[in-house]
Protein backbone atom coordinates (compact mmCIF):
# COMPACT_ATOMS: atom_id res chain seq x y z
CA UNK A 1 0.00 0.00 0.00
CA UNK A 2 1.30 3.59 -0.72
CA UNK A 3 2.28 5.71 1.81
CA UNK A 4 0.39 9.31 2.08
CA UNK A 5 2.25 12.08 2.14
CA UNK A 6 0.92 15.24 4.26
CA UNK A 7 1.70 18.37 2.65
CA UNK A 8 2.71 21.47 4.34
CA UNK A 9 1.13 24.68 3.04
CA UNK A 10 2.71 28.53 3.63
CA UNK A 11 0.47 31.07 5.03
CA UNK A 12 0.54 32.76 2.10
CA UNK A 13 -0.69 29.74 0.19
CA UNK A 14 -3.35 29.25 2.36
CA UNK A 15 -4.28 33.07 2.10
CA UNK A 16 -4.34 32.62 -1.86
CA UNK A 17 -6.43 29.30 -1.90
CA UNK A 18 -8.88 31.04 0.44
CA UNK A 19 -9.13 33.75 -1.76
CA UNK A 20 -9.78 31.66 -4.39
CA UNK A 21 -13.25 30.31 -3.03
CA UNK A 22 -14.60 34.15 -3.23
CA UNK A 23 -15.06 34.44 -6.56
CA UNK A 24 -18.63 34.36 -8.17
CA UNK A 25 -19.66 31.28 -8.96
CA UNK A 26 -16.93 29.23 -7.10
CA UNK A 27 -17.61 27.13 -4.58
CA UNK A 28 -14.62 25.54 -1.90
CA UNK A 29 -15.41 22.13 -3.32
CA UNK A 30 -13.94 23.35 -6.78
CA UNK A 31 -10.86 24.69 -5.08
CA UNK A 32 -10.53 21.75 -3.27
CA UNK A 33 -10.52 19.53 -6.07
CA UNK A 34 -8.14 22.29 -7.95
CA UNK A 35 -5.12 21.39 -5.26
CA UNK A 36 -6.58 17.22 -4.57
CA UNK A 37 -7.46 18.71 -0.94
CA UNK A 38 -9.94 17.84 1.34
CA UNK A 39 -12.67 20.78 0.92
CA UNK A 40 -13.02 20.51 4.94
CA UNK A 41 -9.45 21.91 5.21
CA UNK A 42 -10.23 24.46 3.07
CA UNK A 43 -13.05 25.50 5.57
CA UNK A 44 -11.07 25.46 8.45
CA UNK A 45 -8.85 27.96 7.14
CA UNK A 46 -11.65 30.38 6.01
CA UNK A 47 -12.72 30.50 9.64
CA UNK A 48 -9.12 31.21 10.90
CA UNK A 49 -8.74 35.39 10.48
CA UNK A 50 -5.15 34.53 9.73
CA UNK A 51 -5.97 33.09 6.20
CA UNK A 52 -9.78 34.49 6.03
CA UNK A 53 -10.09 36.93 2.76
CA UNK A 54 -10.59 40.40 4.06
CA UNK A 55 -13.94 40.88 2.61
CA UNK A 56 -14.75 37.38 4.66
CA UNK A 57 -12.97 38.47 8.14
CA UNK A 58 -15.02 42.10 8.48
CA UNK A 59 -17.07 41.79 11.01
CA UNK A 60 -18.90 44.93 9.60
CA UNK A 61 -19.07 43.87 6.33
CA UNK A 62 -22.52 43.90 4.64
CA UNK A 63 -24.09 40.70 3.67
CA UNK A 64 -27.64 39.91 2.36
CA UNK A 65 -30.52 38.44 3.87
CA UNK A 66 -33.68 36.64 1.99
CA UNK A 67 -36.68 38.59 3.18
CA UNK A 68 -40.04 37.21 3.00
CA UNK A 69 -43.47 39.54 3.36
CA UNK A 70 -46.23 37.62 5.32
CA UNK A 71 -49.61 38.80 5.65
CA UNK A 72 -50.22 39.05 9.60
CA UNK A 73 -53.80 39.89 11.20
CA UNK A 74 -54.00 43.08 12.29
CA UNK A 75 -54.45 43.41 16.08
CA UNK A 76 -56.84 45.78 18.04
CA UNK A 77 -54.24 48.45 19.32
CA UNK A 78 -52.53 48.39 15.52
CA UNK A 79 -50.57 51.65 16.21
CA UNK A 80 -49.01 50.46 19.14
CA UNK A 81 -47.02 47.36 17.15
CA UNK A 82 -46.08 50.05 14.28
CA UNK A 83 -44.62 52.35 16.54
CA UNK A 84 -42.49 49.31 17.73
CA UNK A 85 -40.77 49.41 14.51
CA UNK A 86 -37.95 51.43 13.34
CA UNK A 87 -38.57 54.35 11.55
CA UNK A 88 -35.45 55.75 11.10
CA UNK A 89 -32.23 54.51 9.91
CA UNK A 90 -30.80 53.10 6.33
CA UNK A 91 -32.54 49.92 4.57
CA UNK A 92 -30.97 48.62 1.25
CA UNK A 93 -33.11 45.86 -0.39
CA UNK A 94 -32.62 43.79 -3.51
CA UNK A 95 -35.97 42.06 -4.70
CA UNK A 96 -35.90 39.22 -6.22
CA UNK A 97 -37.09 40.50 -9.47
CA UNK A 98 -34.43 42.69 -9.81
CA UNK A 99 -35.12 46.04 -7.96
CA UNK A 100 -33.00 47.47 -5.99
CA UNK A 101 -34.47 49.78 -2.96
CA UNK A 102 -32.60 52.38 -1.00
CA UNK A 103 -34.18 53.81 1.89
CA UNK A 104 -32.56 56.54 4.29
CA UNK A 105 -33.82 58.55 6.87
CA UNK A 106 -37.20 58.45 8.16
CA UNK A 107 -39.44 56.30 6.64
CA UNK A 108 -43.59 54.78 6.53
CA UNK A 109 -42.72 51.03 7.43
CA UNK A 110 -46.52 50.81 5.83
CA UNK A 111 -45.94 52.50 2.80
CA UNK A 112 -42.22 50.52 2.49
CA UNK A 113 -44.36 47.16 2.67
CA UNK A 114 -46.86 47.96 0.44
CA UNK A 115 -44.10 49.24 -1.89
CA UNK A 116 -42.74 46.18 -1.72
CA UNK A 117 -45.71 44.03 -2.48
CA UNK A 118 -46.19 46.22 -5.54
CA UNK A 119 -42.52 45.84 -6.59
CA UNK A 120 -42.69 41.70 -6.41
CA UNK A 121 -45.98 41.52 -7.45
Amino acid sequence: MARRTKRLWTDEEKRSICLQTTAPGVSVARVAQRYAMNANLISRWLRDPRYAPELLAEPDAACFLLVEIVDRPMHDDSSAATEALPTTGAIEIDTACGHKLRISGAYDPEALVRLIRGLSG
